[in-house]
């Protein structure tokens, strides 16, 4: 597994005691330094032409301006820093290069963009929950709008604890880019209920698995297992691309989920298979997670999980009623 990553993404500086701090990457980069044969990649920042593809371009001026000007609080919990344009150019251009990487030619690799600020809130036209570029989206629009990638649908699959309102918004009346989550019910942004399936040209290209407050390992296989999976099947991809958020872990500070650093390892087994079985390329982008140890571990059992570590969990699940109930309704709604 290759590691993008720079650090320009640490004088993104959203000052004292604010969860989504330099020190997140600074933690990864740490654990990823006991493991062996990591390499890193400082991808180009993404291009104003690639960036607007996905946002207005009014936004990306106010954007660019107010970081120029010293920047503040866009939001009461997005801050903008001087260097944060720069950050958010780079680690929406970390996520570009991980989508091209995982679709070469000649043997795919399996990248990680490590880059922040994350970006899966971003919608269209505005900041929001700590992202400025929507990295995800800017990367599979990029490698699906280029002729030369052979890529002509891309899924992204985000398990971030928060659903993607912005990734959403983006692709939800397209069919080139599926969008699926798994993430809790009832918090920010309040968006992602099971009847979301896209409209448009975008119908049935929109998945959405919200889970109770409390779901553990086997909520997250049983939804994986029995929704996520076969909607992509059906879908057939060329690139899944993965928003790898790690605050459902059951020790992060502002989850109320339970999923284990061993349930990441089975997740991220179950998506590789998926994306080998349908011949598509594989990349993993950063979203959230906020518990430093966690994020570290949750990152590393990725890389190792990809190179071969084998994941638990060969029992079938047993989940909660509620997800049951979810899940059943959903292959029904979608027919899988």
């Amino acid at each position: 597994m290759r590691f993008g990553y720079s650090d320009d993404c640490l004088a993104h500086d959203t000052g004292h005691r604010h969860p989504e701090s330099p020190d997140r990457l600074r933690a990864i980069r740490e654990g990823l330094s006991r493991r062996h044969g990591v390499e890193y990649v400082e991808a180009t920042p993404a291009d104003r032409a690639t960036i607007t593809a996905v946002h207005d371009a009014d936004y990306v001026d106010e954007f660019e301006s107010y970081a120029a000007a010293g920047g503040g609080n866009w939001d009461p919990d997005t801050v903008v820093a001087e260097a944060t344009f720069t950050a958010a150019r780079r680690s929406a251009g970390l996520a570009e290069w991980a989508a091209r990487e995982a679709t070469t030619a000649g043997g795919r690799e399996t990248p990680f963009a490590l880059g922040r600020p994350p970006g899966h809130h971003a919608v269209a036209d505005d900041a929001m929950g700590f992202c400025f570029f929507n990295n995800a989206a800017v990367a599979a629009r990029a490698v699906v709008d280029d002729p030369a990638t052979n890529v002509d649908r891309a899924a992204i699959f985000d398990w971030d604890v928060h659903h993607g309102n912005g990734t959403q918004d983006l692709f939800y009346e397209t069919d080139d880019v599926f969008y699926g989550s798994v993430h809790e019910q009832g918090i920010y942004p309040g968006s992602g209920a099971a009847s979301e399936t896209g409209a448009g040209a975008g119908a049935g290209t929109t998945l959405n698995v919200p889970l109770p407050a409390g779901a553990d390992d086997d909520d997250y296989r049983h939804a994986v297992e029995r929704a996520v999976l076969p909607a992509l099947r059906g879908y057939d991809p060329d690139l899944v691309l993965v928003s790898a958020g790690f605050d459902a872990h059951r020790h992060d500070p502002i989850s109320r989920m339970r999923l284990s650093t061993e349930g990441y390892a089975v997740l991220t087994d179950r998506l590789r298979s998926l994306a080998a079985s349908c011949d598509a390329g594989l990349g993993f982008v950063l979203e959230g997670g906020y518990d430093l140890d966690t994020l570290s571990e949750g990152v590393g059992v990725v890389h190792e999980t990809v190179a071969g570590r084998p994941a638990g969990a060969d029992e079938e699940a047993d989940p909660g009623e509620a997800t049951r109930e979810t899940v059943t309704d959903l292959r029904e709604r979608l027919d899988l």
